[in-house]
């Protein structure tokens, strides 16, 4: 297949890119540094600079859209919250108009989104049926589903994947953790009963290429594992895969302190499970979080 990737130097993109390519796919990636794509990618990609010039997507079998600003990665000011929207719409709604636009449009357009969807959803059982809680982070997602969703039609199919924690060793929230759980200095969070909806890198992987290939499948897909853990939990096997202490509890004052209303990211949770994906026939390599960690660390 001709692919089209935003985000492909993001964490998930530059794993899905590898094994795509590894496939035999021919992938094109959308970036403003070609040079560092390349670095990054390596030299059997193609890249764009710019949508601004195409008038359709003719060219690609396939769309998949990973582009955002990171989302915990800076104080969510006004300013912030904005660039987080901005960094999303703007790709999605411009990727949308060219498929509409398309005389023979890519057959499926794969649109990131998160299980920040639902909002903080406490201990509730969250399938992709659970009713949102309105804070931003379901504004954020939901616009951003929207515009991509405009883009479906009977020759495209629509897939969104609502993503929780990604488990890797090379990036994401992973390896701003292992520093201090290294030292003995990490622990739960508050009062550590939030739940943390997680997914190993190799699974999201799985997951993509399975909305790739899966002729019919189409709107919104909890991309997690089947067992969502507390916070409480995720530290002290993360602790135990590291073997160090994690009795460092984090007083939910200092990470309001610290990250401002993007606290709630932490601070709250969703207990969401993968029931569309895995009606589909999906199966994943790690249903459960220590052996994947176990297999995430084993060179640490």
């Amino acid at each position: 297949m001709k692919i089209l990737i935003t985000g492909g130097t993001g964490l998930i993109g530059r794993h899905l890119t590898a094994r795509l390519l590894a496939l035999s796919h021919q992938i094109s990636v959308l970036t403003r540094d070609p040079t560092r794509a390349h670095q990054i990618l390596g030299t059997h990609i193609t890249t764009l600079t710019t949508l601004a010039s195409c008038t359709s997507l003719d060219a690609f079998d396939a769309v998949i859209n990973l582009a955002g600003e990171p989302i915990a990665d800076k104080r969510w000011s006004a300013e912030q919250k904005e660039r987080l929207c901005r960094s999303r719409w703007e790709i999605t709604d411009r990727l949308s108009q060219l498929l509409r636009q398309s005389d023979n449009p890519p057959s499926v357009f794969i649109s990131g989104s998160a299980t920040g969807f639902y909002g903080n959803q406490d201990q509730t059982l969250v399938t992709e049926d659970e009713t949102p809680v309105e804070e931003f982070t379901h504004t954020l997602c939901q616009r951003w589903e929207t515009l991509a969703l405009s883009a479906q039609s009977p020759r495209t199919r629509v897939c969104l994947s609502r993503t929780g924690v990604v488990l890797a060793a090379d990036g994401g929230m992973l390896s701003k953790l292992l520093p201090l759980f290294k030292v003995g200095l990490g622990g739960p969070i508050s009062h550590g009963r939030q739940f943390l909806p997680w997914i190993h890198i190799d699974d999201m992987v799985d997951a993509l290429i399975f909305l790739l290939t899966t002729d019919g499948l189409q709107g919104p897909f909890n991309l997690v594992a089947p067992y969502p853990v507390h916070n409480e939990q995720f530290a002290a096997i993360l602790g135990e895969a590291l073997h160090r202490p994690a009795l460092m509890r984090a007083p939910a004052c200092a990470v309001k302190l610290m990250m401002g209303e993007g606290a709630t990211l932490v601070l709250g949770g969703q207990r969401a499970v993968p029931k569309r994906l895995e009606q589909a026939g999906f199966t994943f390599r790690y249903m459960e979080l220590k052996p994947a960690l176990a297999e995430i660390l084993k060179d640490q």
